[in-house]
C-alpha cells in the first residue's frame, strides 16, 4: 500500500523508497526515516539525552532528554527552542513571533490541486493537520504519492481561525537527517550560463541557494540534491527536491551542532511578510523529492518520468512536437511580412513543421526601447495584416507561432502612457530600468485582465499554433500600489500562472514555450504550463552541451528548446560543424535558430537529413531513459545516451569539446542497456552489453574541431 497508518505513524511508500514519520507522545509530528523501502518503522534512530544548552519544550515538563533543537521534525516552526532554519515563522497581531504546532488529525485523500498554483497532477495523499491552541492556527501538511516513479510531494496550507497573523517564512519541504557525510549539488549561472552544477562537501553552517528576483532565475535553480560524499552516477544515495514555483525561492543545507542534517526549500523570506486574516488561508507552492540508492542516473530519471506522467501539461502528448525555425536570429527587428514568408518557403523546403515570428511584430516595435505593452499588430510593417501572414504560411503546410513578453512594458508605449500605475514602481523614488523596461504589476487582477483582453484580441482572430512566452528582466522596486508590499511578489506569480491557465482554457491546443531571457525560469512551475522551455539565449553549441547536461540532473530532456543556429555563432563566434550543432540540439525539442534563405543547397540538404533523423528518433529522446556517461565540465568528451524501457534500444550522442593532439580514441563507458546482452549499431557492428559498461565504446579521433558521434543501437 502506498499510505499505511499504524496507530500515530504514518508510511508513504512508493515501489522503491518508504517515507515514515511518527506523532510522538508530546503530540510533536517527528521524522523517522527517508530512503530505500523498508517493512518497519525505525524508531530506534532517535536518540533522547539531555543536550545542555537545547532547550524543552514546557509540555515535556522536567524532562532535559527532548529538545527539538535537536530531534528530527517534519515541520519545523519556530518559537519553540529549536535554533535551525525554521519551515514556518509567524508573527501575531501583537508584534510576538513563534508558534507551538501538535499533531491534530490526519486523512488520506486522492490529491487535490493547489488553489491558484500549479502541482503534480493525480496520486493518492495524506494530510496531517498540525494546530496552535493558543493562537488558534491550523497547519496542513499534505504529502503526495506516486508509486511508480519514486516521488513525494509536499505542501503546505496555513487556516487562521483567530486573530490576524503574519507569516515572515514558510517552507514547503523539510527533510532532518540524524547522521550523514553529505555533498550538495546546486546549479549556478548567470544568464547565457545558466544551471551549471556545484557539488561541494557539507559542513558545519547552512548553505542556500536563492532567488529574489521576482523570478527563479538564472543565477540559481529552484532544485537541489543531497548525497552521499561517494555517490557517483551510478551507485550510492541521493535525495532531490525541486520547487513547484517560478518566483523567489531559497534552498539550503545545514549541518548542525551535533551533525546532524537538515535539507529544506520553500518561498525566499526577503520581500515576503504575508498577512492572513481571521478565517483566511494561505497556501505554500509543492516541492517535489526523490531518493536514489542506485545513484544521480536514477534520482533523474525519477524526476524526468514523473514530470512528463504527472506536471507537464502538453498537447502533443504522444506525439511528435513541431520542429520550428525561429526569426530572431534570422532578421532580429529588421524583416517584413515577405521576410517571414520566406523563411517560412525556406523552411517548408527543409522539411520543417513550424515558423515562429519572434519580437518586433506589434505595436511600433522596431527596437527593445518601446511598446512592449501594446499588443496590437503592427501591419504597416508586415505589409498586412497577421491573419493574412499567418493564413499564407498555413497555406504551405506549417503552423504558425508567435513571440510575447505580456508580462513588462515600456515607457515608450500607449499602455504606459495611459496607466503608468500598472508598473511596479515606489512612488516618488526613481526606479529602475533594465533592458529599459519594467515590470507590469500581476499582483493586481485588473493588470493581467488588460494584459488577458489584448492577447486574446489577436488569437481569436489570428489562427496560432504557438506562442513563445518571454520574461526579460527581474524585479527591482517591490511595491503594489493595492495591497501590503510583502504580498507582491507572491501574488505577481500567482498572477502569472493565472494568465496562463486563462490562455490554456481558451485555447487548448495552443503550444507555449516558457523563456526568461533565456532559462531564468526553468523551473517545474512554469513546466506545469509550457512543456518546453527555451534552454538559454546562448545557442552556440558546445556551451549548450555544458547547460543541457546540468538541466538534466533535475528537468526532462524533451522540455529542452534547443535549436542549430548559425556560424559564427552570434553569441561566441565559434564556428561548429552543422552535423555536431545538429547532434546537440537533437537533445530537446529541436528547431532551428537561423536564416535557412541564405543556406546552400548542401546545406539544406543536411537539414533535412537531420529532420528526417529528429523524426525518427524523438519518441526514444523524449520519452527513453537518460544517462549522463561523462561530464563535458571536466572531461574532452560530452557523451550521453538515451536507452528505451524494455532495453531493446539506445542512441548514443558524444560531442569532443576539447581538441588535444595523440589522442586516438575515446573510450565511452556505456550504462543502461541489458546485461548480458548484445547490441547491433545501424552499420552492423556488434557490442556486447558488459563490455560497454565495464569497459567502453571506443570513438575515434579525427582531423577537426567539435566532432560528433551518433550511435544507434538495437538489441540482438
Amino acid at each position: 500500500m502506498a499510505i499505511i497508518i499504524d496507530g500515530n505513524t504514518f508510511t508513504l511508500n512508493t515501489n522503491n523508497t518508504s517515507y515514515i514519520m511518527q506523532a510522538d507522545q508530546y503530540g510533536y509530528l517527528i521524522h523517522l526515516y527517508y530512503g530505500e523501502k523498508v517493512q518497519s518503522a525505525p524508531y530506534n534512530l532517535i536518540v533522547y539525552a539531555d543536550r545542555a544548552a537545547s532547550g524543552n519544550p514546557y509540555d515535556v515538563k522536567l524532562d532535559r532528554t527532548y529538545s527539538l533543537d535537536a530531534l528530527p521534525q517534519e515541520f519545523p516552526f519556530d518559537g519553540m527552542g529549536d535554533y535551525r532554519h525554521p519551515s514556518l515563522r509567524v508573527r501575531d497581531e501583537e508584534g510576538n513571533y513563534g508558534c507551538d504546532l501538535h499533531y491534530k488529525s490526519h486523512r488520506v485523500i486522492k490529491k487535490e490541486p493547489l488553489k491558484g498554483l500549479p502541482a503534480m497532477r493525480g496520486g493518492d495523499a495524506l494530510e496531517i493537520t498540525l494546530t496552535d491552541d493558543q493562537i488558534d492556527l491550523d497547519v496542513i501538511l499534505t504529502y503526495g504519492v506516486y508509486e511508480d516513479v519514486d516521488l513525494i510531494t509536499r505542501s503546505v496550507k496555513v487556516v487562521n481561525h483567530g486573530k490576524k497573523i503574519t507569516l515572515e517564512e514558510i517552507s514547503s519541504a523539510n527533510l532532518d537527517f540524524v547522521t550523514g557525510n553529505f555533498d550538495v549539488i546546486t546549479f549556478a549561472g548567470r544568464h547565457a550560463n545558466e544551471r551549471q552544477p556545484i557539488r561541494q562537501y557539507v559542513d558545519h553552517g547552512r548553505y542556500g541557494v536563492y532567488s529574489t528576483r521576482g523570478a527563479s532565475s538564472h543565477q540559481y535553480n529552484p532544485f537541489m540534491i543531497l548525497c552521499d560524499h561517494e555517490t557517483t552516477e551510478y551507485s550510492g544515495q541521493a535525495y532531490a527536491m525541486s520547487f513547484v514555483y517560478s518566483g523567489n525561492f531559497y534552498g539550503e543545507v545545514e549541518k548542525d551542532q551535533f551533525d546532524q542534517f537538515r535539507m529544506s526549500m520553500g518561498l525566499h523570506y526577503e520581500y515576503f511578510s504575508y498577512p492572513v486574516e481571521h478565517d483566511e488561508s494561505f497556501v505554500a507552492p509543492e516541492v517535489i523529492m526523490t531518493y536514489s540508492h542506485e545513484g544521480l542516473s536514477v534520482l533523474s530519471q525519477n524526476l524526468h518520468q514523473g514530470m512528463k506522467k504527472y506536471l507537464i501539461r502538453d498537447p502533443y502528448q504522444g506525439k511528435i512536437r513541431p520542429i520550428l525555425v525561429n526569426s530572431w536570429e534570422a532578421a532580429y527587428f529588421d524583416f517584413t511580412g515577405e521576410t517571414i514568408l520566406n523563411l517560412a518557403k525556406a523552411a517548408k523546403e527543409c522539411d520543417l513543421d513550424m515558423v515562429v515570428l519572434d519580437d518586433g511584430w506589434f505595436g511600433k516595435r522596431e527596437s527593445d526601447n518601446m511598446s512592449l505593452g501594446d499588443w496590437y499588430v503592427n501591419e504597416e510593417k508586415l505589409g498586412g495584416s497577421l491573419a493574412d501572414l499567418s493564413k499564407s504560411i498555413h497555406d504551405l503546410g506549417l503552423k504558425f507561432g508567435l513571440w510575447v513578453e505580456p508580462e513588462c512594458v515600456n515607457e515608450d508605449s500607449d499602455l504606459y502612457r495611459k496607466h503608468p500605475d500598472y508598473a511596479i514602481k515606489v512612488p516618488g523614488r526613481r526606479f529602475v530600468r533594465s533592458r529599459n523596461q519594467l515590470v507590469l504589476d500581476f499582483s493586481r487582477k485588473e493588470v493581467v485582465d488588460a494584459i488577458y483582453e489584448q492577447l486574446i484580441e489577436i488569437l481569436d482572430h489570428v489562427d496560432i499554433d504557438y506562442i513563445k512566452w518571454d520574461f526579460n528582466r527581474c524585479i527591482a522596486n517591490v511595491y503594489s500600489d493595492d495591497k501590503d508590499s510583502g504580498k507582491m511578489t507572491y501574488d505577481y506569480v500567482l498572477g502569472v500562472y493565472d494568465l496562463l491557465t486563462r490562455l490554456i482554457e481558451r485555447y487548448p491546443e495552443l503550444l507555449i514555450e516558457g523563456c526568461c531571457g533565456g532559462g531564468g525560469r526553468f523551473d517545474a512551475g512554469m513546466l506545469y504550463y509550457t512543456p518546453q522551455i527555451w534552454l538559454s539565449d546562448n545557442t552556440d553549441a558546445i556551451d549548450r552541451e555544458r547547460i543541457q547536461y546540468g538541466s538534466s540532473f533535475a528537468y526532462p530532456i524533451s522540455t529542452f528548446g534547443s535549436h542549430v543556429s548559425a556560424v559564427p555563432n552570434h553569441q561566441t563566434g565559434r564556428v561548429t560543424p552543422l552535423n555536431t550543432r545538429g547532434n546537440i540540439a537533437m537533445s530537446g525539442s529541436f528547431g532551428y535558430e537561423l536564416d535557412l534563405t541564405k543556406l546552400s543547397d548542401e546545406e539544406k540538404a543536411e537539414i533535412r537529413e537531420q529532420v528526417k533523423d529528429y523524426r525518427k528518433y524523438q519518441p526514444l529522446i523524449h520519452h527513453g531513459l537518460y544517462y549522463r556517461y561523462t561530464n563535458p565540465l571536466k572531461d574532452m568528451i560530452d557523451a550521453y545516451g538515451f536507452v528505451s524501457e524494455d532495453k531493446e534500444e539506445a542512441l548514443i550522442f558524444a560531442t569532443e569539446t576539447r581538441k588535444i593532439a595523440g589522442v586516438q580514441a575515446y573510450f565511452v563507458r556505456i550504462h543502461g542497456l541489458e546485461k548480458g546482452c548484445l547490441y547491433q549499431d545501424d552499420e552492423g557492428h556488434v557490442y556486447d552489453a558488459n563490455v560497454l559498461e565495464s569497459v567502453g565504446m571506443p570513438l575515434r579521433n579525427t582531423l577537426g574541431e567539435y566532432i560528433s558521434f551518433r550511435i544507434h543501437l538495437t538489441k540482438k
